[in-house]
């Protein structure tokens, strides 16, 4: 029996790799990458480097310039859309309604059965059910006014710490060296910004070598 579909969004970081590697296990996948939701240079030769990986069904990239202009609602708060950092919640979560919106429009033209989100916040109580509470508002909103009584949004990394991500990564065989953590734009990881040391925090906690590491070190 062949596999449903399910569309991933992606944006070449290392939550969306591990949930595109989790999606492939039981999907045939349709990756999306969004240009304009924190998207840069690095992270979109990332995603091509996994749709090389995973050749999906297939692949789209769509233009939502007008994302990057959205300040947010705390200029100390990074931004949801970029799963790659770690999620804020409240007005932030804002960022991810055309998102998923667009992989809706995607879902409904493939007729899949799931939307695959890296999205992480943690075992915090309070913010994980607050996430946990507009998973369930999107699923409803999707389903019923829609008309996509079967299609639901899986967000498989939700309460993960970043170093259970690496970990589940590996159980997975997700190709590490193929995701993009670094916040510059650089031929290589600088190793010095919050997300390169997210990254090897995340990679030391779970006690794991870091495939990129080793990668540029050959």
């Amino acid at each position: 029996m062949a596999k449903d579909l399910a569309i991933v969004l992606n944006n070449g970081g290392v939550n969306a790799l591990v949930a595109t590697a989790l999606a492939a296990q039981k999907h045939r996948v349709v990756t999306v990458y969004v240009e304009g939701a924190g998207a840069t240079g690095r992270s979109r030769a990332a995603y091509d480097q996994q749709v090389g990986h995973f050749k999906p069904h297939r692949e789209h990239a769509i233009e939502m310039p007008w994302l990057a202009s959205i300040p947010p609602a705390k200029e100390s708060a990074p931004v949801v859309a970029d799963p790659r950092r770690p999620a804020s919640l409240g007005p932030q979560m804002i960022e991810l309604l055309p998102l998923v919106a667009a992989a809706v429009r995607f879902a409904a033209h493939y007729q899949a059965s799931a939307i695959f989100l890296g999205l992480r916040v943690g075992g915090h109580g309070d913010e994980l059910a607050q996430a946990t509470e507009y998973g369930q508002i999107w699923n409803e909103m999707i389903q019923l006014p829609c008309g996509q009584p079967e299609l639901t949004v899986e967000t498989p990394l939700l309460e993960l710490d970043p170093w259970q991500v690496v970990d589940l990564g590996f159980q997975v065989n997700a190709p590490f060296e193929r995701a993009w953590s670094c916040l510059e734009e650089t031929h290589d990881p600088c190793w010095a910004c919050r997300g390169c040391r997210m990254r090897e925090a995340s990679f030391q906690q779970a006690a794991k070598p870091d495939p990129l590491r080793t990668v540029k070190k050959l």
